[in-house]
């Protein structure tokens, strides 16, 4: 940790990454994007870059969590004004809900929580293959590149409000085996998007199969969950 620490104050990130002081955190993937592809094996295949792309990755990883970068631009006598995020807890169940019967409880679940979910799955879960495939025509094409990210953040978008409706109301107890497959699915989904998010910094195509394989694990969890609920729904 002390070497670390260390190699922080001896280099300035912002310089690294070639932005001022002031800059947003979309300049700062920017720059960080820009030099990955610059520094990259497949670009310079002449140049021993470890060091420099070790320096890039670590100014990056400083500079993109406002946690450390606030951090990090105290050590620098720099001004920092993070911004306030306000979260709103889970609603508590009104006394109507609480003397609804097991019955109502699924019924308002189903059509709530389930139903509005499965439709952001699809919107998540059916288009990887298809964004993959648009993007190999030229990974470092930047228009390509681009429109994978915007998928990217569709995706996230989504999955935000899947959240939301996940946590609206708690699961009737029939339906636990679903809203556990539903939790485990998000679960998924949410790891599937940091990979995809990493493999547009980086290039690194490690990153790329492992969120594939995250969204497979997650298409599964849906496909057990539609399963459960017709199981349920005939019993």
């Amino acid at each position: 940790m002390a070497r670390t620490s260390d190699r922080t104050q001896q280099v300035n990130h912002y310089k690294t990454l070639r932005i001022s002081y002031s800059a947003a955190p979309a300049e700062v993937k920017s720059a960080y994007r820009g030099l990955v592809k610059e520094y990259h094996p497949d670009c310079n295949h002449h140049l021993d870059n470890h060091d420099d792309i070790a320096s890039i990755n670590l100014a990056y990883e400083v500079l993109s969590n406002p946690q450390s970068r606030a951090h990090y631009d105290r050590s620098l006598g720099i001004k920092h004004s993070p911004n306030g995020v306000s979260q709103g807890g889970k609603r508590s169940p009104s006394k109507r809900e609480t003397h609804l019967n097991e019955d109502q409880k699924l019924d308002r679940w189903f059509k709530q929580v389930y139903e509005p979910i499965t439709e952001m799955l699809e919107v998540i879960l059916d288009s990887l293959d298809e964004q993959i495939d648009d993007l190999a025509a030229d990974p470092y094409d930047d228009g390509l590149m681009e429109d994978f990210e915007d998928y990217i953040d569709e995706c996230r978008g989504s999955y935000a409000k899947a959240q939301i409706f996940f946590r609206a109301f708690p699961n009737p107890t029939s339906a636990a085996g679903i809203a556990s497959y539903l939790y485990h699915c998000l679960n998924a989904i949410s790891d599937g998007i940091e990979e995809l998010n990493y493999f547009t910094l980086n290039f690194d195509d490690h990153h790329l199969h492992t969120g594939q394989e995250l969204w497979r694990r997650a298409d599964e969890m849906r496909y057990c969950a539609q399963m459960a609920m017709e199981n349920l729904q005939t019993v």
